[in-house]
C-alpha cells in the first residue's frame, strides 16, 4: 500500500502550496481545508503522515493531534506555525508530534521531515504485524480444540480480530468467552491499548452508570470529586462486558448511545464524552429469548449483534480434551513446581466420558488439583474425582408431565447438592448469575 500524505490548513492558497512540494513523491497526498475535515479524514481511512498547521477556527492543530494519537495506529504528526506561537509547538511535541516547523516553510526541509516520518509509521506497521506473529501468550493459540467446529470458530475470529466490529459472545459458563475477548483484543491494532473487562453481574444497578460512565463532582452524595468511568479508561482499546444480559433496562439506554454515537454523558455531566472503544459482549444466556421476554432492549440486541459467534460446550467436543488436558498438565506442573506428569489412557477415557457441567473452566480446576495431589508420574483412573469414577454425568432424569416449576426447582436443588452448596460454582453450572440463583432460591425456599 503505497505511503499517505495527509495536509490540513485552513487556507487555500497554502494548502495549494503545501500540494506543489509533493507532486512528485510517491506518496498518496489527501488534504483537508481545516481541522474538522482532517478528523472526518482520519476517521474514514488509515493515514500515515500528517502535516498540520496550528491554528486554525473550528479545530485547531493540536485538536487534530491529540485525536490523532487515539487512533488504534496513530500517524506521524508534523505541526507548522508561526515564530510567535513556538511555545504552543514545543507543548504538541509533549503529546505526540514527530516534529514541528516555523512558518514561512522551506519546502526542501518539509519533505526531509515526511520522509523520515514515513520511514517510522513503515517501522510501526512491520512491529504491528510482527508482534501478531510473536504475541502468542494471548494470542489464538490459547483457544485449545482441534475438532472441526471449533477450528471452524477459530477461523472466524481470526477474520474479525483486528476490525471495530461488535462481538457478542454466547455460550455456556466456563466455556472461555474471556479468554476469546482477550484473544480479539490481542490480534487486533488495539493490542497497545487497555482491555478492560466489566464484570456486569457484580456491579448492584445503583452503582453500574457510575462504573461504567463515571460521574462529576457533586452529582451524589458521597461525590467528592470527578470520577472517570471504565469506558472512558478504556478510550482506545477494547470494553469486555461479561454477563451483559445482567445490565438493567435503564443503564442499556446509555450504552446503546456509547454503540451508536461513541459518546456518553458522565453521572451528573452535561458535556458529552466522547471515546473510542471496540464493544466485546458475552452472556451465557440467550439474548434474542430475553428480548422476547421484555428483559433486553431489541436495539441493543441489533447493536451488539453485529458478528455473533456461539463457543460450543465441552461436551459438545469431547475430542478436544486429549489436547487440553495435555496442555493443562504442562502448565501447571511448570507452575507448582512438579514434574513431568501423565494421565494413564483409562483415566482420560474416563474424562471424556464425563458430561463437564463447568466446561473448560471445570476441567482446568481438575487438573490443577490432580497435578497438586498426584504421587506418581502417571496420573490413574482411581485419582480422579469421585463424580467421575462413579460414572455420574451430571445428567437429570425429570419424568414427563411434571410442572416447569418443579423441574426447575429439582435442577437447582440438584445442582447445590453437587456443589457442596456453594452458591456461586452453582450458578456457573447452571449457566446464570449469581444474583439470579439467590432470587431463585428466595423464590423457591431453598435457603436451607
Amino acid at each position: 500500500m503505497s505511503n499517505v500524505l495527509l495536509l490540513v490548513d485552513d487556507s487555500e492558497n497554502n494548502l495549494v502550496s503545501l500540494q506543489a512540494g509533493f507532486v512528485r513523491s510517491s506518496y498518496q497526498v489527501l488534504v483537508a481545508h481545516g481541522g474538522q475535515e482532517a478528523l472526518d479524514i482520519l476517521k474514514d481511512q488509515p493515514v500515515d503522515v500528517v502535516v498540520t498547521d496550528l491554528r486554525m477556527p473550528d479545530v485547531d492543530g493540536m485538536g487534530v493531534l491529540e485525536n490523532a494519537m487515539k487512533l488504534p495506529t496513530p500517524p506521524q504528526v508534523l505541526v507548522l506555525t508561526a515564530f510567535g506561537t513556538v511555545e504552543s509547538a514545543v507543548d504538541a511535541l509533549q503529546k505526540g508530534a514527530f516534529t514541528y516547523l516555523t512558518k514561512p516553510v522551506n519546502l526542501n526541509e518539509l519533505r526531509a521531515q515526511v520522509t523520515k516520518a514515513m520511514e517510522v509509521a513503515a517501522l510501526r506497521r512491520e512491529n504491528v504485524e510482527l508482534r501478531k506473529q510473536i504475541d502468542k501468550r494471548y494470542g489464538f493459540e490459547e483457544l485449545l480444540g482441534e475438532s472441526g467446529e471449533f477450528q471452524t470458530m477459530i477461523q472466524r475470529l481470526r477474520a474479525i480480530a483486528d476490525t471495530r466490529a461488535t462481538v457478542l459472545l454466547e455460550g455456556e459458563s466456563g466455556t472461555g468467552k474471556e479468554l476469546v475477548a482477550r484473544a480479539l483484543h490481542k490480534n487486533s491494532s488495539r493490542a497497545n491499548q487497555p482491555m478492560i473487562p466489566i464484570h456486569c453481574a457484580a456491579l448492584s444497578e445503583s452503582l453500574m452508570e457510575s462504573e461504567l460512565f463515571g460521574h462529576e463532582k457533586g452529582a451524589f452524595t458521597g461525590a467528592a470529586q470527578q470520577r472517570r468511568g471504565l469506558f472512558e479508561l478504556a478510550d482506545g482499546g477494547t470494553v469486555f462486558l461479561d454477563e451483559v444480559g445482567e445490565i438493567p433496562l435503564t443503564t442499556q439506554v446509555k450504552l446503546l448511545r456509547v454503540l451508536e454515537a461513541r459518546e456518553f454523558l458522565r453521572v451528573g455531566g452535561t458535556e458529552p464524552v466522547k471515546v473510542d472503544v471496540r464493544v466485546i459482549a458475552a452472556t451465557n444466556r440467550v439474548l434474542a429469548e430475553e428480548v422476547e421476554e421484555g428483559r433486553f432492549r431489541e436495539d441493543l440486541y441489533y447493536r451488539l449483534n453485529v458478528v455473533h459467534v456461539t463457543i460450543p460446550p465441552l461436551r459438545a467436543r469431547a475430542g478436544d480434551i486429549p489436547v487440553m488436558v495435555r496442555a493443562f498438565l504442562d502448565h501447571f506442573a511448570a507452575e507448582h513446581g512438579k514434574p513431568h506428569l501423565e494421565l494413564s489412557k483409562r483415566a482420560l477415557q474416563k474424562l471424556m466420558q464425563y458430561h463437564w457441567p463447568g466446561n473448560v473452566r471445570q476441567l482446568r480446576n481438575v487438573i490443577e488439583n490432580l497435578v497438586l495431589f498426584s504421587t506418581s508420574p502417571v496420573i490413574d483412573m482411581e485419582e480422579l474425582p469421585e463424580a467421575m469414577m462413579s460414572g455420574q454425568s451430571g445428567d437429570l432424569v425429570v419424568p414427563l408431565g411434571i410442572p416447569l416449576d418443579q423441574v426447575e426447582r429439582l435442577v437447582i436443588e440438584r445442582t447445590l447438592v453437587s456443589c457442596g452448596g456453594n452458591r456461586t460454582r452453582a450458578a456457573e453450572q447452571l449457566g446464570i448469575s449469581r444474583r439470579t440463583l439467590l432470587r431463585k432460591i428466595k423464590e423457591l425456599s431453598l435457603e436451607a
